[in-house]
Protein backbone atom coordinates (compact mmCIF):
# COMPACT_ATOMS: atom_id res chain seq x y z
CA UNK A 1 0.00 0.00 0.00
CA UNK A 2 1.22 3.52 -0.85
CA UNK A 3 2.35 5.57 2.14
CA UNK A 4 0.30 8.77 1.84
CA UNK A 5 2.53 10.55 4.36
CA UNK A 6 5.42 10.48 1.89
CA UNK A 7 3.40 12.10 -0.89
CA UNK A 8 3.26 15.93 -0.98
CA UNK A 9 -0.20 17.25 -0.06
CA UNK A 10 -0.58 19.08 -3.37
CA UNK A 11 -0.07 15.85 -5.31
CA UNK A 12 -2.56 14.06 -3.07
CA UNK A 13 -5.13 16.79 -3.75
CA UNK A 14 -4.61 16.63 -7.51
CA UNK A 15 -4.95 12.85 -7.46
CA UNK A 16 -7.81 12.51 -5.03
CA UNK A 17 -9.97 15.65 -4.80
CA UNK A 18 -13.39 15.04 -6.31
CA UNK A 19 -14.80 18.03 -8.25
CA UNK A 20 -18.30 17.16 -7.00
CA UNK A 21 -17.10 17.79 -3.45
CA UNK A 22 -15.62 21.11 -4.57
CA UNK A 23 -19.11 22.03 -5.79
CA UNK A 24 -20.66 20.87 -2.50
CA UNK A 25 -18.38 23.23 -0.58
CA UNK A 26 -19.78 26.11 -2.66
CA UNK A 27 -23.45 25.20 -3.13
CA UNK A 28 -24.17 22.69 -0.37
CA UNK A 29 -26.07 19.44 -0.83
CA UNK A 30 -28.94 21.19 -2.70
CA UNK A 31 -31.54 19.15 -0.77
CA UNK A 32 -33.28 22.19 0.69
CA UNK A 33 -34.36 25.63 -0.50
CA UNK A 34 -31.18 27.24 0.84
CA UNK A 35 -28.87 25.25 -1.47
CA UNK A 36 -26.67 27.51 -3.57
CA UNK A 37 -27.48 30.56 -1.42
CA UNK A 38 -25.53 32.39 1.33
CA UNK A 39 -27.98 30.90 3.85
CA UNK A 40 -26.85 27.34 3.18
CA UNK A 41 -25.39 25.82 6.34
CA UNK A 42 -22.39 24.58 4.35
CA UNK A 43 -21.34 28.20 3.85
CA UNK A 44 -21.56 28.79 7.59
CA UNK A 45 -19.19 25.88 8.28
CA UNK A 46 -16.97 26.10 5.20
CA UNK A 47 -13.71 26.55 7.16
CA UNK A 48 -14.46 23.55 9.34
CA UNK A 49 -15.39 21.37 6.36
CA UNK A 50 -12.25 22.38 4.50
CA UNK A 51 -10.14 21.58 7.57
CA UNK A 52 -11.74 18.14 7.94
CA UNK A 53 -11.36 17.46 4.23
CA UNK A 54 -7.66 18.34 4.39
CA UNK A 55 -7.16 15.67 7.06
CA UNK A 56 -9.26 12.96 5.40
CA UNK A 57 -7.81 13.50 1.92
CA UNK A 58 -4.37 12.48 3.22
CA UNK A 59 -5.67 9.00 4.05
CA UNK A 60 -6.02 6.08 1.62
CA UNK A 61 -9.76 6.71 1.31
CA UNK A 62 -11.43 7.70 -1.96
CA UNK A 63 -13.46 10.90 -2.03
CA UNK A 64 -16.99 10.66 -3.42
CA UNK A 65 -20.30 12.50 -3.18
CA UNK A 66 -23.22 10.42 -1.87
CA UNK A 67 -26.63 11.70 -0.75
CA UNK A 68 -25.29 15.11 -1.74
CA UNK A 69 -22.59 14.90 0.98
CA UNK A 70 -18.81 14.18 0.86
CA UNK A 71 -18.37 10.48 1.54
CA UNK A 72 -15.05 8.64 1.85
CA UNK A 73 -14.80 5.02 0.82
CA UNK A 74 -12.41 2.07 0.81
CA UNK A 75 -12.90 -0.52 -1.94
CA UNK A 76 -16.40 0.90 -2.50
CA UNK A 77 -17.28 0.54 1.20
CA UNK A 78 -18.49 3.65 3.05
CA UNK A 79 -16.11 4.59 5.88
CA UNK A 80 -16.94 8.16 6.85
CA UNK A 81 -18.60 11.42 5.84
CA UNK A 82 -18.02 15.10 6.53
CA UNK A 83 -21.08 17.33 6.70
CA UNK A 84 -22.62 20.51 8.05
CA UNK A 85 -25.61 20.83 10.33
CA UNK A 86 -27.28 23.92 11.68
CA UNK A 87 -25.25 24.07 14.88
CA UNK A 88 -22.03 22.27 13.96
CA UNK A 89 -19.85 20.61 11.34
CA UNK A 90 -18.92 16.98 11.85
CA UNK A 91 -17.08 13.90 10.72
CA UNK A 92 -19.26 10.78 10.88
CA UNK A 93 -18.04 7.18 10.92
CA UNK A 94 -20.37 4.57 9.44
CA UNK A 95 -19.12 1.89 11.87
CA UNK A 96 -18.40 4.38 14.60
CA UNK A 97 -19.96 2.20 17.27
CA UNK A 98 -17.03 -0.19 16.78
CA UNK A 99 -14.38 2.48 17.38
CA UNK A 100 -12.64 2.41 20.76
CA UNK A 101 -13.20 6.16 21.19
CA UNK A 102 -10.33 6.58 23.65
CA UNK A 103 -10.81 10.35 23.71
CA UNK A 104 -14.58 10.08 24.34
CA UNK A 105 -15.41 12.34 21.40
CA UNK A 106 -18.03 10.28 19.59
CA UNK A 107 -21.75 10.89 19.85
CA UNK A 108 -24.72 9.10 18.29
CA UNK A 109 -26.77 10.82 15.62
CA UNK A 110 -30.05 10.53 17.51
CA UNK A 111 -31.32 7.79 19.80
CA UNK A 112 -32.18 5.51 16.88
CA UNK A 113 -28.63 5.42 15.47
CA UNK A 114 -27.20 1.94 15.94
CA UNK A 115 -23.96 2.26 14.01
CA UNK A 116 -22.98 5.79 12.95
CA UNK A 117 -21.03 7.91 15.42
CA UNK A 118 -19.82 11.47 14.89
CA UNK A 119 -17.40 14.05 16.21
CA UNK A 120 -18.90 17.56 16.28
CA UNK A 121 -16.97 20.79 15.78
CA UNK A 122 -18.02 24.39 16.24
CA UNK A 123 -14.81 26.06 15.07
CA UNK A 124 -11.83 25.21 12.87
CA UNK A 125 -9.35 25.63 15.74
CA UNK A 126 -10.79 22.53 17.39
CA UNK A 127 -10.10 20.55 14.24
CA UNK A 128 -6.55 21.81 13.92
CA UNK A 129 -5.83 21.09 17.59
CA UNK A 130 -7.30 17.59 17.36
CA UNK A 131 -5.98 16.73 13.89
CA UNK A 132 -3.77 13.90 15.14
CA UNK A 133 -6.69 12.41 17.09
CA UNK A 134 -8.99 12.66 14.07
CA UNK A 135 -6.36 10.98 11.93
CA UNK A 136 -6.06 8.15 14.49
CA UNK A 137 -9.84 7.64 14.44
CA UNK A 138 -9.77 7.51 10.64
CA UNK A 139 -6.98 4.93 10.66
CA UNK A 140 -8.87 2.82 13.19
CA UNK A 141 -12.02 3.01 11.04
CA UNK A 142 -9.99 1.76 8.07
CA UNK A 143 -8.56 -1.09 10.16
CA UNK A 144 -12.07 -2.08 11.24
CA UNK A 145 -13.23 -2.22 7.62
CA UNK A 146 -10.18 -4.25 6.57
CA UNK A 147 -10.81 -6.68 9.43
CA UNK A 148 -14.28 -7.47 8.14
CA UNK A 149 -15.99 -6.56 11.41
CA UNK A 150 -19.69 -5.80 11.10
CA UNK A 151 -22.21 -3.99 13.25
CA UNK A 152 -25.01 -6.20 14.53
CA UNK A 153 -28.18 -4.28 13.83
CA UNK A 154 -31.47 -4.77 15.61
CA UNK A 155 -33.92 -5.12 12.77
CA UNK A 156 -36.89 -2.89 13.44
CA UNK A 157 -37.11 -3.56 17.21
CA UNK A 158 -40.24 -1.40 17.18
CA UNK A 159 -43.23 -2.65 15.15
CA UNK A 160 -44.04 -0.72 11.97
CA UNK A 161 -47.31 1.18 12.54
CA UNK A 162 -50.27 -0.01 10.49
CA UNK A 163 -50.71 3.47 9.01
CA UNK A 164 -47.22 3.29 7.48
CA UNK A 165 -47.90 -0.15 6.05
CA UNK A 166 -51.06 1.20 4.41
CA UNK A 167 -49.09 4.04 2.86
CA UNK A 168 -46.51 1.54 1.58
CA UNK A 169 -49.26 -0.42 -0.15
CA UNK A 170 -50.63 2.75 -1.74
CA UNK A 171 -47.23 4.01 -2.92
CA UNK A 172 -44.58 1.42 -3.81
CA UNK A 173 -42.06 4.13 -4.66
CA UNK A 174 -42.43 5.46 -1.13
CA UNK A 175 -42.04 1.94 0.30
CA UNK A 176 -38.88 1.34 -1.73
CA UNK A 177 -37.38 4.68 -0.64
CA UNK A 178 -38.10 3.92 3.03
CA UNK A 179 -36.42 0.51 2.90
CA UNK A 180 -33.39 2.01 1.16
CA UNK A 181 -32.77 4.21 4.20
CA UNK A 182 -30.14 3.07 6.69
CA UNK A 183 -31.53 0.91 9.55
CA UNK A 184 -31.00 3.80 11.97
CA UNK A 185 -32.98 6.24 9.80
CA UNK A 186 -35.79 3.69 9.37
CA UNK A 187 -35.98 3.16 13.11
CA UNK A 188 -36.04 6.90 13.76
CA UNK A 189 -39.05 7.34 11.51
CA UNK A 190 -40.84 4.30 12.96
CA UNK A 191 -40.46 5.67 16.49
CA UNK A 192 -41.64 9.12 15.37
CA UNK A 193 -44.67 7.80 13.46
CA UNK A 194 -45.69 5.51 16.32
CA UNK A 195 -45.75 8.16 19.05
CA UNK A 196 -49.23 9.67 18.47
CA UNK A 197 -52.19 7.70 19.80
CA UNK A 198 -54.68 8.49 17.04
CA UNK A 199 -54.49 7.42 13.43
CA UNK A 200 -54.85 10.87 11.86
CA UNK A 201 -51.90 12.27 13.80
CA UNK A 202 -49.78 9.34 12.63
CA UNK A 203 -50.86 9.92 9.03
CA UNK A 204 -50.05 13.63 9.36
CA UNK A 205 -46.53 12.81 10.51
CA UNK A 206 -46.04 10.33 7.66
CA UNK A 207 -47.21 12.87 5.09
CA UNK A 208 -45.00 15.55 6.61
CA UNK A 209 -41.94 13.32 6.20
CA UNK A 210 -42.84 11.73 2.86
CA UNK A 211 -40.77 14.08 0.69
CA UNK A 212 -37.65 13.73 2.85
CA UNK A 213 -37.94 9.94 2.82
CA UNK A 214 -38.18 9.98 -0.97
CA UNK A 215 -34.99 12.06 -1.00
CA UNK A 216 -33.19 9.66 1.36
CA UNK A 217 -33.10 12.15 4.21
CA UNK A 218 -33.34 10.95 7.82
CA UNK A 219 -35.62 12.39 10.49
CA UNK A 220 -32.73 14.07 12.35
CA UNK A 221 -30.82 15.21 9.26
CA UNK A 222 -30.67 18.98 9.21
Amino acid sequence: MVDEEKIPLQLIKIRKMNPLVNKYLVDGCMRCKFGGTPNCKVNHWSKELEALRKIVIKSVLDEELKWGIPCYTLNNKNILMISAFKEYACISFFKGVLLKDKEKLLTAHGESSQSVRMIKFTNSKQIIQQSSIIKAYIEEAIEIENSGKKVEFKKNPEPIPEELIVEFNKDLKFKKAFHELTPGRQRGYIIYFSQPKNTQSKLNRIEKCRENILKGIGLNDR
